[in-house]
């Protein structure tokens, strides 16, 4: 939990501070001192009867009551200096910068688990260890640089690591970004990512707290606490970007179906965030662009009008919007040929717009009037404004910053010359302004913001599944792949629409199948786990004597235990699979099925459980979508029975958790049905 003392403390102390501020207990308290904290401030140190100007104590021992400590002493020394502290001197939180804890030793976890249980008694909280500390309005106590500026609605910023929250806050802050907290939570003993997150959202309170939230994280270990309190947040107005880093894997494991293949810790990630409606980014100038795209107004439509005085950078530009997603709508008709008029010979409207390197302020108020104004098919404006070095431009940057507030449509600056009008743009910024440098990173991050859905929302219609025949087969089976005929059983448990199946022994057994489905057939072995690899699928069976031949021939393919009948379907091949994922649960997946899962590997993902919106979703962001609706006059796929399936598969792995993966592919899609041929499903108790 986090404590009001963490938040705003009255009085701190610095165990472990020093005159030398190129040390930790140095530098967090000169930070203290250059912030104005206005409570009492304190420092622990044997060595000296006065450190920077602060009543200096010889041990813990002798201090008085104090809301904080933050501790910059050797980690052996950290256990008994926090139960003083915990104990007698009514400490209820504590940030301890210091190192050598669960990362260094098994030694130093001990000393981390101690130290937690000391805390937890009491009733206070702990950031750290091993981290840069805690900054907000009210102190900042960090022993790094840069401090940025605060600001209620700025970014609440949560950091797994201190020095990357450092380089990101470097990355941002000259571009404009304000802060409202920032949280270097490091070995996260007590708190991590996620629990800052959960107080951030409990505490939200709307007009007051900011809307703005980083984070960067290292290692979700509890996805189920992310994914509500972010989503919670998402849905009471606030906009969340993330860099999840360790995202690759050296070499994947080995997986003995479709699924497994596909399935991977990154590819959860990717779904939590997206059910969550979190942005994802992967550096950290993308991360700081995000932010300061979440700064302005919220982009309601696609099209975007590149307002510009230089070719190139538009042309670039327009590329990047264009190739993700967003529109750059040529303009025309007569309110184009009006504001044409007022521009110099040579200038453009088309959109880019370009108004040449030597349009002016007016100008350029102008093309802003007439987007905001006279062009329906306009939603959004990039305004590229940089300088040769020859004038001032401060005019423009006036102008600009005046149409920002009166405009009801965004207004994104992209100022590049960040060396020849250092001043100008100074001066823009401390208006409350942020710049985007770089017009490609910024088109890049503006589409993925689009892009990023809102959060998922389950649909409350009940898929009336068989819990008590679910229950009976998996509490029964035993780890590995389930028989066909129990495979059959969770099916129709779950309410999935299959073919008629029956499985054979023999040859006599296998004559009397084919007289009672009809021909055409399909028989595939019973064993191996790819049956096309090692010739065990038969289509289009007619006749008994050929369904002897390949009965025969079949049985003897090794690992083959029967043959599996089924009559000849037709249909679009679809695939629904999922995949347990430790603490994130099960990745649930759809595609085209048949060979084009491996072939195309175009898949979608979601984190159970899985409502109807987000099932129709997936299956809407295949590459392949077009299939599915039926293109060039093909049959097309009934999506909200395919959607049903998924739904389906996704609450069969609520009620068997046990369900380590699973394939159902093909299933066969026309438009009236969505039958599963063929699925495969193994039990990890």
């Amino acid at each position: 939990m986090i404590t009001s003392q963490l938040l705003n403390p009255k009085s701190i102390v610095v165990v472990g501070g020093s005159d030398d501020i190129q040390k930790p207990g140095g530098k967090v308290l000169r930070n203290l001192l250059d912030g104005s904290f206005s409570g009492n401030l304190y420092v622990v140190n044997p060595k000296a009867d006065n450190v920077q100007g602060v009543r200096t104590f010889a041990a813990v021992e002798d201090l008085p009551q104090v809301d904080m400590a933050i501790l910059a002493i050797a980690a052996k020394f950290c256990p008994n200096a926090v139960r003083e502290l915990a104990e007698k001197k009514n400490t209820k939180a504590f940030i301890i910068l210091s190192a050598g804890f669960h990362e260094e030793s098994e030694e130093g976890a001990l000393l981390e688990n101690e130290i937690v249980d000391i805390i937890n008694a009491n009733g206070a909280c702990l950031i750290g260890p091993n981290c840069v500390g805690v900054m907000n309005s009210n102190y900042q106590g960090v022993f790094t640089t840069p401090i940025p500026k605060f600001d209620p609605q700025g970014i609440d910023f949560v950091s797994g690591s201190g020095a990357t929250a450092v380089f990101i806050m470097e990355s941002g802050i000259p571009n404009g970004l304000k802060f409202s907290s920032v949280y270097s939570v490091g070995n996260s003993a007590q708190m991590g990512v996620e629990e800052i997150i959960k107080y951030l959202d409990e505490s939200y309170e709307e007009g007051v707290s900011s809307k703005v939230k980083l984070i960067y994280i290292e290692s979700i270990n509890k996805p189920d606490m992310l994914l509500k309190h972010a989503s919670s947040l998402i849905s009471k107005g606030c906009k969340i970007a993330a860099i999840k880093s360790g995202c690759s894997e050296a070499g994947s494991r080995a997986a003995s179906s479709h699924t497994g293949a596909l399935a991977s810790p990154d590819v959860a990630v990717d779904a939590l965030f997206r059910k969550a409606g979190i942005v994802r980014c992967y550096g950290r100038e993308e991360l700081a662009t995000v932010a300061g795209i979440f700064m302005h107004p919220e982009l309601k439509g696609k099209n975007i009008a590149v307002i510009t005085h230089a070719g190139g950078p538009a042309v670039m530009l327009t590329d990047v919007l264009s190739n993700n997603g967003l529109n750059v709508p040529a303009i025309e008709g007569p309110k184009a040929d009006e504001l044409l008029g007022k521009l110099f010979a040579g200038s453009s409207v088309a959109n880019p717009i370009d108004f040449l390197a030597t349009g002016t302020a007016q100008q350029l108020g102008d093309i802003i009037d007439a987007c905001d104004n006279d062009f329906d098919n306009i939603d959004a404006m990039a305004v590229i404004f940089g300088s040769p070095g020859l004038f001032p431009v401060y005019d423009v940057y006036d102008v600009l910053d005046k149409k920002m507030k009166e405009c009801k449509k965004p207004i994104y600056p992209i100022l590049p010359s960040v060396v020849n009008v250092g001043d100008e743009i100074k001066e823009f910024l401390s208006k409350g302004r942020v710049n985007f440098p770089d017009e490609v990173v910024f088109g890049a991050a503006l589409a993925k913001v689009h892009a990023t859905p809102k959060p998922a929302e389950l649909d409350g219609n009940s898929l009336n599944l068989d819990v008590k025949a679910i229950r009976q087969i998996v509490d029964e089976a035993e780890n590995g792949y389930l028989s066909p005929e129990k495979v059959q059983v969770l099916l129709d448990a779950a309410g999935v629409a299959r073919a008629k199946e029956m499985v054979v022994d023999t040859e006599a057994g296998c004559i009397a199948a084919v007289k009672e489905i009809g021909f055409p057939i399909v028989m595939k072995v019973v064993g191996p786990v790819h049956k096309s690899d090692v010739g065990g699928v038969v289509l289009n069976v007619n006749s008994e004597e050929v369904a002897k031949t390949e009965f025969n021939r079949m049985m003897k393919i090794k690992d083959t235990t029967a043959i599996l009948l089924q009559p000849m379907l037709t249909g679009t091949q679809l695939f629904v699979g999922a995949k347990q994922e430790g603490a994130f649960g099960h990745l649930v997946f759809c595609g085209l099925g048949g060979i084009f899962i491996e072939v195309l590997k175009d898949v979608t993902s979601g984190l159970a459980p899985i409502g109807n919106t987000e099932a129709l979703s997936m299956i809407r962001s295949l590459k392949s979508y077009k299939i599915i609706e039926g293109a060039r006059g093909q049959e097309p796929v009934n999506e909200a029975l395919y959607a049903k399936v998924i739904e389906r598969v996704s609450e069969l792995c609520k009620i068997a958790p046990e369900i380590f993966e699973m394939d159902i592919n093909p299933l066969l899609g026309s438009k009236d049905k969505v039958v599963a041929v063929d699925a495969r499903i193994r039990i990890e108790k």
